[in-house]
């Protein structure tokens, strides 16, 4: 390690608290460069912009060109030799459709910061980058190689990025993701796995007044099976399976030939996702002249709350004792990309973002006298880490 008089975490704040104004500025910046995950203009215009930000800082840029989704992002930073690099991981994507700033404008009030994509996530991203600035400001140089990955499919599912955080990863010695925080700044040390699932339902068509008895309703046999899927919920072993879209039939007096049910799975435990897969394809017609077809899988395995987590977890909490405030961690239901670089084994601490609350709603906000003080953990975490 870099010897600890070239890093002092107070001077690092101070430094942060003294650029507030820039980060809100930059913030209101990326605020308003819209990048709604299926628009791959908007989004590749912001990855270039973000691109320019992280060269300024002397980091070396990597963009993984997609032909369809927008284009996903690595910066390079040398530092101190003799270390593993460490991992800020985010993205740039949001679920906000293209124009929704005029309804949901940027603006600043009572302290709080607000506009699409300000707690979810652009906020975590200023946040690394005034960390590296100011750790190259306060202690010369950064105290170890860092990474960066900042992609833009991550509200979509991760699919075209995935293989490439993962790969990443694998390079790290941990990985420090910048989603959003819980609230009241809470970190977050355990995450559901997440699966999604299409089950169709075919039967067969008829007349519902003439010819009621020769139809095979799938709408009927879906409500069965509806039934059957909710009670594989088990609320105290972490699984829940929501279904939360169905459709089928074609009017009102045909007797449905086909039913559609698309289903949430979320898992505590890594062995539960074969589980709960295994009984969804096990699954059987109540009516056997009607079919059963499911698709499927567990895309975002569970963070799990290991033994390296735990210990990440302690080393944030003793730096935030440092600055002043106490750090909670809790586990949440919703998945990151941090699922997958803990899914491998890498040592990920998530919620390293903004404080703020309403991701994904129109009232999304963050606390702007917290940014200082969250980057400034995140420099401490960039140090200190082993």
């Amino acid at each position: 390690m870099p010897d600890e008089a070239q890093f002092d975490l107070h001077e690092t704040h101070t430094w942060l608290n003294h650029h507030q104004p820039q980060m809100i500025a930059s913030l209101r910046d990326l605020v308003t460069s819209e990048s709604p995950t299926h628009d791959k203009p908007s989004c590749d215009l912001l990855c270039e912009r973000l691109a320019a930000d992280f060269a300024a800082l002397a980091g070396e840029v990597t963009i993984y060109r997609q032909p369809a989704d927008g284009n996903h992002l690595q910066v390079d930073f040398a530092g101190a030799s003799g270390r593993k690099p460490v991992l800020l991981l985010g993205h740039y994507d949001t679920v906000y459709a293209q124009g929704t700033l005029a309804t949901m404008p940027w603006r600043e009030n009572n302290g709080r910061l607000y506009g699409p994509g300000v707690f979810d996530m652009k906020g975590g991203i200023v946040q690394m980058l005034f960390a590296l600035q100011a750790l190259r400001a306060t202690a010369g140089e950064l105290p170890r190689p860092v990474k960066v990955l900042l992609v833009s499919d991550e509200e979509d599912g991760s699919t075209t990025s995935r293989a490439i955080t993962e790969s990443v990863a694998r390079q790290c010695a941990a990985v420090l993701v910048c989603e959003p925080s819980a609230p009241d700044g809470a970190l977050k040390t355990a995450r559901k796995g997440v699966g999604g699932f299409t089950l169709k339902v075919t039967g067969k068509s008829a007349h519902s007044g003439l010819d009621f008895d020769k139809g095979q309703s799938a709408i009927l046999e879906l409500a069965h099976q509806i039934q059957t899927i909710s009670r594989l919920t088990d609320l105290e072993r972490g699984i829940t399976l929501n279904v939360g879209v169905i459709s089928g039939g074609t009017r009102v007096n045909v007797v449905a030939e086909s039913a559609i049910a698309h289903l949430d799975l979320r898992i505590a435990h890594r062995d539960q996702g074969a589980e709960i897969e295994r009984r969804l394809r096990e699954l059987h017609p109540v009516n056997p002249n009607c079919t059963l077809h499911i698709t499927g899988s567990l895309n975002r395995p569970p963070f799990e709350r290991t033994e390296p987590v735990a210990k990440l977890f302690q080393l944030a909490k003793q730096i935030a004792h440092q600055l002043g405030f106490e750090l909670r961690e809790v586990s949440v239901g919703g998945g990151s990309d941090g699922n997958f670089t803990a899914g491998i084994g890498i040592p990920t601490l998530d919620g390293l973002g903004a404080v703020g609350d309403g991701a994904h709603a129109v009232h999304e906000h963050i606390v702007a006298s917290e940014l200082p003080r969250r980057a400034a953990l995140l420099a401490g975490l960039i140090y200190h880490i082993e």
